[in-house]
């Protein structure tokens, strides 16, 4: 597994190398907490230049998200207090409900990739596989100085890949910032 964990952050590494950095739209901190697990979440996205759906001053667009995330849950394998730590690295399309201004409440969903670095195995469920779906719905405002602020339900899962396949939920806090 630690080879294809390898391939994948290398990966990952220079998809994110070969972008310019004008090419980056913003970047995002995110804090969740569920099923006696937190993790902190760095983020860069790039915008879309699509507009889908125009109706009422309002459109769906969307942007790239890749993500760096560390994990600690506070159940492993079931015992109460032991820890696991886990790195996991996603990259999720993600389609965003929004005013034509890009500015005030959007509404967003996006079912992304992620790796983990270990298998998740915290307080009575274990994934069998490293490589996870996230999908997310989430909601937000965007302030006239380009500050977005939005909650999302997050949840992992291997899409029956193997199984079990017990899957895990967290809420999110989001904040992001244009460059």
């Amino acid at each position: 597994m630690k080879t294809l964990t390898q391939r994948f952050l290398l990966g990952a590494a220079g998809l994110l190398a070969s972008a310019s950095a004008s090419a980056i739209d913003s970047y995002s901190a995110e804090f969740a907490s569920g099923n006696k697990s937190q993790f902190v979440r760095g983020g860069l996205q790039w915008n879309w230049d699509e507009q889908w759906l125009k109706s009422n001053n309002s459109f769906v667009g969307g942007y790239w998200d890749a993500t760096l995330t560390q994990w600690r849950n506070n159940a492993y394998q079931g015992v109460a207090g032991a820890t696991q730590n886990i790195t996991d690295i996603g990259i999720t399309p993600v389609f965003r409900w929004q005013q034509s201004s890009k500015k005030g409440v959007y509404a967003e969903a996006g079912i992304g990739m992620h790796l983990f670095s270990h298998v998740y195995n915290n307080n009575g469920r274990r994934f069998s596989t490293a490589f996870q779906f996230g999908d997310h719905l989430g909601a937000g405002y965007v302030f006239a100085s380009g500050l977005d602020v939005g909650l999302k339900v997050q949840h992992f899962s291997n899409g029956a890949i193997k199984r079990p396949n017990p899957g895990a939920n967290v809420a999110v806090v989001r904040v992001a910032y244009p460059f």
